[in-house]
């Protein structure tokens, strides 16, 4: 059975992003995008929610056609355009791009479906919204969260009204620029 892990980029006050949705206070470096890569590459499905994913959407196919895209960008588009992906909304109509499968209701029971097909994790990519939704049904099985050394004073919490959840410390990394990566799974 395949298990739900959210990745989520965190400030030191549990915000997945400032206030008005950047993510620019993310020290983002070379160190910090092989650890990505890392995370990539135990993913059978990303998950996002619809602004996610309309920006993945509008970016990453952008980037096959661009001639001054690093490698590891065209290996990332590539990757990301062929890969099965999931998007969770209840507003988007239809979701055209390339291998995406819709969740529009019974979100629930069309999740662990998924989980219970062969291949690799389902992974959350940041998403908030949809990750406080899956949060709340109790279908998040990991959780993957890099703490960054920032603190924002507001914006936008995953956690923000959610009841208490037991969670058990798998790993942890630091990072030279001061990020924490943890990995935690629900205690059982």
């Amino acid at each position: 059975m395949r298990k739900l892990v959210l990745f989520m980029h965190m400030s030191l006050d549990g915000y997945a992003s400032d206030s008005n949705g950047g993510l620019g206070w993310i020290p983002y470096n070379e160190e910090f995008e092989k650890y990505a890569e890392e995370v990539v590459a135990e993913v059978g499905s990303p998950v996002y929610g619809r602004t996610t994913y309309q920006l993945m959407e509008g970016y990453w196919p952008t980037v096959l056609d661009d001639p001054n895209a690093s490698q590891h960008d065209l290996e990332h588009a590539k990757w990301v355009q062929d890969v099965q992906k999931i998007v969770i909304s209840s507003t988007l109509d239809k979701a055209e791009w390339n291998n995406t499968i819709l969740i529009k209701d019974n979100i629930a029971e069309e999740i662990k479906a998924l989980k219970e097909q062969p291949g690799q994790n389902l992974v959350i990519f940041g998403s908030p919204g949809a990750a406080k939704t899956l949060l709340e049904l109790g279908l998040i099985d990991e959780f993957l969260l890099t703490i960054c050394p920032v603190v924002l004073g507001s914006g936008k919490s995953v956690f923000d009204g959610i009841e208490k959840i037991k969670l058990k410390l798998l790993s942890s990394r630091t990072f030279k620029s001061g990020i924490i990566a943890t990995r935690y799974a629900l205690e059982k």
